[in-house]
C-alpha cells in the first residue's frame, strides 16, 4: 500500500509504504500477492485508521483489514487484525472498505462488490475493530442488472443526509473501462438510502453524477473530503493510452441537496 502526500492536492510525492516489511496475513486471500487494494484513511483520536483490503480479481474469498498509525508515516503502522472476510458461504464480497461515524458519535464500515451488493457493518469506536455486540450484516445497495456490478461505496455526511457514493459498471478495464460514480442519500447512516428519482439503492438506485467524458475513461472508487470552504471529489480513471490517474474535483450542491461535479 503506498503513501503519497501533498500540500495542495497538485503535486503529490512518494512517502514509502504502509508495510515495507510486507503484510504475510494478508497472502492467504491473495494467493502470495503482495498488491493489496481500495485503502480507507482517515484520523480519528488522535490517530490514523487504515482499512483495506486483500483478494484476488473476480473471487469471493476477501478480507478487510485494520492498521493504526500515530502519524500515517512509513514504517508506523500497527496491524490490529482481520475485520470481517468473505467466500462462498455468503452473499457479499468483503473488499472496498470505508469508514463514517455518524452524528451520535457510532461507527460504522460499509463495504461491498458485485454478488448481493453493499453491505455495512457497526464497529467499536474505541477500537475501530468489529462491534462485539452487534454482528449485524445490513444492506445498503444492489444491482440486479449488469451482472450486479456495483461496488467502492463511500458515505459522506451533510446537513441532514447522509450521502452513499458508489461506483456502477466495470473498473480496471484501462480506456475500455465502463466505471461511472452514482449517489443515493438517506437520513439515517444505515439507510434507506434512495436516488435522486426516489428510487431506492436496495434496487438498482442510484443518480449518476460522473462518468466518461472525452479523454477521461471509467471515473470511480471515490471518496469525498471536505478541504477548507470545499467539498472535493476524488476518484481513479483512465485516460485514452490506458494509464491510470487520480482526478480530483470539486462538489457543488444544488437547490434540492444533490451533489454535482464541476
Amino acid at each position: 500500500l503506498p503513501i503519497k502526500t501533498s500540500t495542495d492536492r497538485i503535486a503529490w510525492r512518494g512517502a514509502g509504504v504502509v508495510w515495507p516489511n510486507g503484510a504475510p496475513w494478508t497472502t492467504p486471500y491473495t494467493n502470495g500477492g503482495r498488491s493489496l487494494w481500495a485503502p480507507d484513511i482517515s484520523y480519528h483520536n488522535g490517530q490514523f485508521f487504515l482499512y483495506y483490503s486483500a483478494s484476488t480479481f473476480g473471487s469471493q474469498r476477501s478480507a478487510i483489514f485494520l492498521a493504526t498509525s500515530p502519524t500515517g508515516a512509513a514504517g508506523t503502522w500497527t496491524h490490529q487484525g482481520l475485520i470481517i472476510e468473505s467466500d462462498a458461504s455468503v452473499d457479499y464480497n468483503a473488499i472496498d472498505p470505508n469508514l463514517v461515524v455518524d452524528e451520535s458519535g457510532q461507527w460504522w464500515l460499509s463495504f461491498g462488490s458485485f454478488w448481493t451488493g453493499i453491505k455495512m457493518i457497526r464497529l467499536d469506536p474505541n477500537t475501530g475493530r468489529r462491534s462485539q455486540t452487534d454482528t449485524a450484516v445490513r444492506s445498503l445497495a444492489r444491482r440486479t442488472t449488469a451482472d450486479g456490478a456495483i461496488e467502492a461505496p463511500f458515505i459522506y455526511r451533510r446537513g441532514g443526509y447522509y450521502y452513499l457514493f458508489v461506483s456502477f459498471d466495470r473498473c480496471c478495464q484501462g480506456a475500455a473501462s465502463t466505471y461511472r460514480i452514482m449517489v443515493g442519500r438517506s437520513t439515517s447512516v444505515t439507510g434507506p438510502y434512495v436516488d435522486r428519482n426516489g428510487v431506492a439503492m436496495t434496487s438498482g438506485g442510484g443518480s449518476q453524477i460522473l462518468a466518461g467524458h472525452g479523454s477521461i475513461h471509467g471515473p470511480g472508487h471515490q471518496a469525498v473530503l471536505r478541504d477548507g470552504a470545499s467539498d472535493v471529489l476524488f476518484y481513479h480513471y483512465y485516460a485514452d493510452s490506458g494509464a491510470p490517474f487520480l482526478g480530483i474535483n470539486l462538489i457543488g450542491w444544488d437547490g434540492a441537496g444533490w451533489p454535482y461535479v464541476y
